[in-house]
């Protein structure tokens, strides 16, 4: 079973809040049957009155109040009864007529009721004061500070103040780690680095022995979605250890010190469950670099950071304590997590090649019912660049389409629409749009693909279509690499540009005027061309010659860093942006050149492309080799 830490707090505050609303209304029941007598409140003068017409026969007297009963029996052993009135053992079956007034030290009165020879006695009511103390004093305090406790856990606080330094990291204890390193794929080179870990955990002696150290913490970087988390959990199931997982968000609270407590409760569990890995998820949470600290003074975060390096600094790694953590941004890291000593090994998990995209793909693949036809070496190609989780939930895309589909197997064509889903989005078949609109959108497209048929070295054509996708596309022509690609050349990145201009050109060739569908390409063209000059040395002034912005992780191009900065001068800035603007006017002129040779092949895939609102690669390149070009 796995060794999950308990929880304090909520389960068992949840039972004492019932146990203590049913005290209350039990209590309430009794109050209420003991207020419930048919007792009346009159006022003093009344109640002398009803003593002297005798209807009254005999008086409880009290500190507080005179009772008047109209029987003359009187309670046995009405001292020793807890709570009033004292006829609560009273036998008859209809109730009992009560006068009640308020206690006024009256003489008279005494001297009245033995004129009347009313029964009359005096009565403690000790019981009953303890009780209202109980009721309007004790409970309350005790149901805000239950109340505040449940508020406090709500809040994250570990059930109280006294537990707000204790960390938040998911146990999982030895041997309750399922996942093996053959369910990772596609990381090949990480998981051979982590071997050695395993190795150490397993069997210490042997490196102790001669001396070695294993490093006392492995780093695991790379862009999201990539499977550092599922390696890290690959490592402990191999090692059959306990394993301590925690976000670097876990960490920091809104209490100054609770992040640097909940650092030192976790390596003192872990020293005690050792041998066992600690697992960090996101890292750069706390291990951003204090350098450049524009806020200055030491903040949560930072004592959080110190405590964690002075952790690391002073566990002993021969007891089989190692830890792991992941980031997608090494680049913002504290240097001091980075020397030796601490994070002195960092292992990269990359995107997976072709070959690992097809080990991951079959093994998600496992649980799903195939199609014979189904080939994943197929749906491998064309997912260049897709992390591991994306393909995940490519094959479960798949499975949910055919499902919508009344199939029972999932279909190639699934895999497909599932990869055109991921890209492009979602079809918006419901959307109606104009002849004429559609024929603007079928000429654009067609552009897009005649002019990747003929540049050199493009990525092939996979599908045309003129149904909307996603957000804004009203179109698209899907090209899917054929291989794997790790350089671009300068003829290549230009191709590009060609190809993304093209629908924009085809646009002005057929129509003579161009339109607003070309915004997404021409953002696209601009940073091809810009990346050439600024980073890959292309442009005739700055040959070779970087001007990088500095900044930047692994996110991808999509999630610019909000940091960077530039490291040239304005004048560099606007040859830049003139040097930009001349590739775009130049490509353009020559992709216009190259569409208006092939004008009849435009039209003809133009009306193929409005009668079937899409093509697929085939019939693409059958209606381009038809017309002899």
């Amino acid at each position: 079973m796995a060794d999950k830490p308990k929880k304090p707090g909520f389960t068992g505050w949840k039972f004492t809040l019932i146990y203590l609303v049913v005290f209350l209304a039990v209590m309430s029941g009794v109050n209420m049957f003991l207020a419930g007598k048919n007792t009346s409140s009159i006022d003093f003068s009344e109640f002398k009155n009803k003593i002297k017409s005798g209807e009254i026969k005999r008086v409880e007297l009290t500190e507080s109040t005179f009772t008047g009963y109209i029987s003359e029996k009187k309670a046995e052993s009405a001292q020793k009864i807890p709570f009033p009135p004292i006829n609560l053992l009273k036998s008859e079956s209809a109730p009992e007529a009560v006068y009640r007034t308020v206690a006024i030290n009256d003489p008279e009165l005494l001297k009245l009721m033995d004129e009347k020879n009313i029964s009359y006695y005096a009565v403690s009511r000790q019981s009953g004061a303890i009780l209202g103390v109980i009721l309007n004093m004790v409970l309350p305090i005790a149901l805000i500070v239950i109340i505040g406790r449940i508020l406090m856990k709500r809040a994250g606080l570990g059930g109280g103040m006294l537990s707000v330094g204790q960390n938040k990291a998911v146990i999982i204890a030895e041997g309750d780690v399922a996942t093996r390193f053959s369910d990772v794929a596609g990381v090949d080179e990480a998981k051979e680095e982590l071997v050695e870990v395993v190795d150490f955990l397993k069997s210490p002696q042997k490196y102790t022995a001669i001396g070695g150290k294993i490093p006392r913490g492995v780093l695991l970087v790379g862009p999201p979605g990539t499977g550092k988390t599922l390696l890290a959990r690959a490592v402990a199931g191999e090692a059959s250890v306990s394993f301590f997982r925690m976000s670097g968000a876990d960490f920091v609270e809104m209490f100054v010190g609770v992040g640097a407590a909940r650092v030192r409760d976790l390596f003192k569990q872990a020293r005690d469950k050792a041998p066992c890995i600690i697992f960090i998820d996101e890292l750069d949470a706390i291990g951003k670099s204090r350098i450049n600290n524009i806020a200055g003074g030491n903040d949560e975060r930072e004592q959080t950071l110190n405590q964690l390096l002075v952790e690391m600094d002073g566990f002993d790694n021969t007891r089989g304590l190692i830890i792991l953590a992941a980031t997608n941004r090494p680049d913002v890291l504290d240097p001091a997590l980075l020397r030796p000593g601490r994070f002195d090994r960092q292992v990269l998990v990359d995107r997976p090649d072709l070959s690992g995209r097809e080990a991951i793909l079959t093994i998600h693949s496992k649980l799903v019912k195939l199609s014979p036809r189904v080939d994943l070496a197929a749906v491998a190609r064309s997912t260049s660049g897709f992390s591991g989780a994306d393909l995940a939930n490519i094959v479960n895309e798949a499975a949910l389409l055919a499902v919508r589909g009344g199939r029972v197997l999932v279909d190639q064509k699934d895999f497909f629409e599932a990869i055109e889903k991921t890209v492009a989005g979602l079809q918006k078949k419901s959307r109606v749009m104009s002849d004429e609109v559609r024929r603007v959108i079928a000429v654009h497209e067609t552009g897009h693909a005649l002019a990747a048929a003929f540049t050199p070295n493009s990525d092939p054509v996979q599908k045309i279509s003129i149904i909307p996708r996603g957000f804004g596309a009203l179109g698209y022509t899907l090209q899917m690499p054929v291989e794997d690609r790790y350089i671009v050349t300068e003829e290549e990145l230009l191709g590009k540009i060609d190809v993304l201009l093209a629908g924009r050109a085809a646009e002005e060739i057929v129509f003579g005027q161009i339109s607003t569908g070309a915004a997404n390409d021409l953002t696209k063209v601009t940073d091809i061309a810009r990346k050439m000059i600024t980073d890959y040395g292309m442009s005739g002034r700055y040959k070779n010659t970087a001007l990088t912005q500095r900044g930047g992780g692994m996110s991808g191009e999509s999630m610019p860093d909000p940091f960077m900065h530039r490291e040239y001068s304005e004048a560099a800035q606007q040859y830049i942006d003139e040097e930009v603007a001349r590739i775009a006017a130049s490509r353009y002129e020559y992709v216009k050149t190259l569409l208006g040779g092939k004008r009849r092949l435009l039209n003809k895939v133009t009306a193929l492309l409005m009668e079937k609102e899409t093509l697929d690669e085939k019939e693409f390149k059958e209606v381009v080799q038809s017309d002899g070009v």
